[in-house]
């Protein structure tokens, strides 16, 4: 990500920040500063950083992490969560500062690559390594593969296809007999929007945010960096043209249904000023979109409190983009490369590692069934009564932690499948691989115009996206001042980089 000139202005500002964060999570400053002394003569202490909201409990579990791993390879870390809203900048500002640490979830992973920011992997891969690089499946090591052929990160294993998914309470679904089979495109949801504000009053009949979804996969495409830069090639078709999305007959027809839905007040009035976010526990929307793998639909009805379908709208279809969603990397300036990947071949092959970091402690954060699945354990009050709609004391963010296939299932409410993990596997087993995979542009040299791409896309993305804004109108000038902010030009240098990359991977 390329961020405006004045961020090196307020790095010493955002650096102390972050140093102040640390201390009030627990972590001291000393504790950084002493990363590379061996307590005890020989016990080596990592820095980690990692994405989500700092857990009550975060210290109680890294303590029983790090008794875990002294035991099993001599290292003990420093587990440090750093909020979502705050995560990328946190980074960013590390990065550019210099400050010590050893290894972090990759947020923007290729952007880092370019600067140099991860430890090439692929001489640890053969050997302290090897048993990750064994258990992750082949694909994934594709896909995160740069074009020098190094590898810079772990990806997570977990599903390899992140399929574009459309939801519904359970309830009305049975209620009206509805087939969600059969809705597969944006326009034929039209019906059933109708008939949800009519007979529904309690339920918004569709959920859109600022960010919208990626309708355009309906329709084939895939964005080649991001969608702040809306330039999308055809995925299976090997010899697609880049192009700019929004001049497209496919986008034209998006957006005019959406508006369509917007003035019949199928979507919510605020969507375009509504930040990303997940399902709010209670609230009634008979239609939301989300990414996800299978058995999506039991984590989804978790968060909403009430049972929700799920149907798969995209292929079973491997991207850059989703094997690259989730990945670990150590940092180039780490003093401890060998102790970095012992901790991560660890955390992808050890039942008992990668459940701790995810689950937490047993018998304090969760339970297991008879069937051996997870059961969390609720925040009690002073006397001892659960407390409603609290957040758990301590909850990893499965995505960013490594490989899924060596944890227990969830029961609970909602329990998953005792055989989930079969299921993922045969999912991953029928995918399609993207003609574009592994391809990662380099657009280095056009900071500015990227930048100016993406102030044009933050102005008219979320109300053309979420219906809010006349088409005819708004559409031509957001494509006109694409243009101006130098889009031909961004989109020439690709597709001549794609053609290049095409012609060597033949």
């Amino acid at each position: 990500m390329h961020y405006p000139s004045f961020f090196g202005r307020i790095t010493l500002y955002l650096a102390l920040t972050g140093m102040l964060a640390l201390l009030a999570a627990g972590c001291s400053s000393s504790a950084v500063e002493d990363q590379g002394t061996k307590p005890g003569g020989s016990m080596v202490n990592l820095i980690y950083y990692t994405i989500g909201e700092p857990d009550k409990d975060l210290l109680m579990v890294n303590d029983k992490i790090n008794e875990v791993l002294a035991k099993k390879i001599g290292v003990t870390i420093t587990y440090i969560k750093v909020g979502w809203q705050e995560y990328d900048n946190r980074l960013n500002t590390m990065v550019s500062a210099g400050t010590p640490f050893d290894i972090v979830f990759a947020s923007d992973f290729t952007g880092y690559v370019k600067r140099g920011a991860w430890l090439r992997l692929n001489d640890y891969l053969s050997n302290v390594g090897k048993g990750m690089n064994d258990v992750i499946d082949p694909i994934f090591w594709e896909g995160v593969r740069m074009d020098d052929g190094g590898i810079y990160g772990i990806p997570t294993n977990k599903e390899l296809a992140v399929r574009q998914q459309w939801m519904y309470p359970e309830e009305l679904v049975k209620k009206y007999h509805i087939d969600i089979s059969r809705y597969n495109t944006l326009d034929s949801l039209e019906p059933l929007l109708q008939m949800i504000k009519q007979k529904e009053p309690g339920y918004f009949p569709m959920e859109l945010d600022k960010d919208s979804q990626n309708f355009f996969a309906l329709y084939g495409y895939e964005y080649l960096m991001d969608k702040k830069l809306p330039l999308m090639v055809r995925s299976l078709e090997p010899d697609a043209k880049v192009v700019n999305i929004f001049e497209t007959k496919e986008a034209r027809q998006v957006l005019g249904t959406l508006r369509r839905y917007y003035k019949a007040g199928y979507i919510n009035e605020d969507a375009a000023l509504r930040e990303s976010q997940g399902l709010k526990r209670g609230l009634k929307v008979f239609w939301k979109a989300s990414e996800g793998g299978p058995l999506s639909e039991n984590s989804w009805s978790k968060d909403r409190g009430y049972k929700v379908l799920a149907h798969p709208v995209t292929p079973e279809l491997v991207t850059t983009e989703s094997v690259r969603g989730g990945i670990m990397a150590v940092s180039s300036e780490t003093k401890h490369p060998v102790e970095c990947i012992k901790f991560l071949n660890l955390l992808n092959t050890d039942p008992e590692v990668r459940n701790l970091f995810n689950y937490g402690i047993e018998g304090v954060h969760y339970t297991l069934d008879k069937s051996g699945q997870v059961v969390p354990i609720p925040p009690k009050d002073e006397s001892g009564q659960p407390i409603a709609d609290a957040p758990p004391n301590y909850a990893g963010v499965t995505y960013t932690q490594g490989n899924w296939f060596i944890l227990k299932t969830m029961g609970g409410e909602y329990p998953d499948p005792v055989n989930k993990w079969d299921e993922f596997r045969s999912s991953n087993a029928r995918v399609v691989k993207s003609s574009l995979l592994g391809f990662t542009p380099d657009l280095s040299m056009m900071p500015i115009q990227l930048q100016n791409i993406e102030m044009v896309w933050q102005k008219y993305y979320p109300s053309l996206m979420t219906g809010s804004v006349d088409v005819e109108t708004e559409l031509p000038k957001f494509n006109q001042e694409l243009k101006q902010a130098g889009l031909d030009e961004v989109r020439a240098e690709v597709q001549r980089q794609l053609d290049g990359w095409r012609s060597s991977h033949k």
